[in-house]
């Protein structure tokens, strides 16, 4: 099993500090107004929850492989998902790529899985050598019954 980069999340996160900023600058422009604490708390809960939905959402999708296929599972909001099995034996070929600097810096990569009938691109996923390997030795264990 393996998920998309945390960085996914980056825009919960930042949600997350804007509302923190918005909050505590509300008692700056109105120190003698009491209601602005209330007001700050509100915004930093907000921003919390924010960030808290967008970790949901990246926790709750994932991809996962077994030795007779690859299961994607995109959570796409609190109730809401889609799920999509790929047999094995479909699989013509897998390659995987590293997207610059940050890419290398932070170890995420894109993967493409290519099929008879399409493509499954898995952007932003963690590790991505280390995925591509997974699915080449599944691939071939599949393949070849596990014997070389």
């Amino acid at each position: 099993m393996f998920r998309r980069h945390i960085l996914t999340s980056s825009r919960g996160f930042l949600f997350m500090v804007l509302m923190i900023g918005v909050g505590i600058m509300f008692p700056m422009i109105w120190p003698d107004n009491s209601k602005m604490t209330f007001a700050m708390l509100g915004a930093i809960l907000v921003g919390v929850l924010g960030y808290g939905y967008s970790l949901i959402i990246w926790y709750f999708s994932f991809y996962m492989i077994t030795n007779q296929r690859l299961r994607q599972t995109r959570q796409k909001g609190l109730f809401k998902k889609s799920v999509v099995d790929l047999d094995l034996e479909k699989i013509s070929s897998v390659s995987y790529g590293v997207p610059g600097m940050f890419g290398a810096m932070y170890d995420y990569g894109t993967i493409l899985v290519q099929t008879g009938a399409g493509d499954l691109v898995m952007s932003m996923v963690a590790h991505p050598e280390k995925v591509y390997n997974e699915l080449q030795n599944a691939a071939h264990d599949y393949e070849y019954g596990g014997e070389e």
